[in-house]
């Protein structure tokens, strides 16, 4: 990560669950857990020069794991 997330997250969403992802092999490897989920939310982010700028953020995230490759999608203003 990059970047700094300012505050909370906001507008939650499940994008996929286990099957559905992709990447549910390697982030199983990784950090184990069973039930992944990829999630979408709003941010705002401090990038590496200083700027503060919303982003909508996606990470993947499983119980007791918490939030792995968190990544900016794209700026929202």
């Amino acid at each position: 990560m990059d970047f700094e997330i300012l505050g909370a997250i906001t507008e939650i969403q499940i994008i996929a669950v286990n099957l559905s992802i992709r990447e549910l092999s390697t982030l199983k490897e990784k950090y184990g857990g069973k039930r992944w989920r990829k999630m979408k939310g709003v941010a705002d982010v401090r990038l590496p020069n200083g700027n503060i700028r919303k982003a909508e953020l996606h990470w993947y995230e499983a119980h007791g794991i918490g939030k792995r490759k968190v990544k900016i999608k794209r700026f929202l203003d």
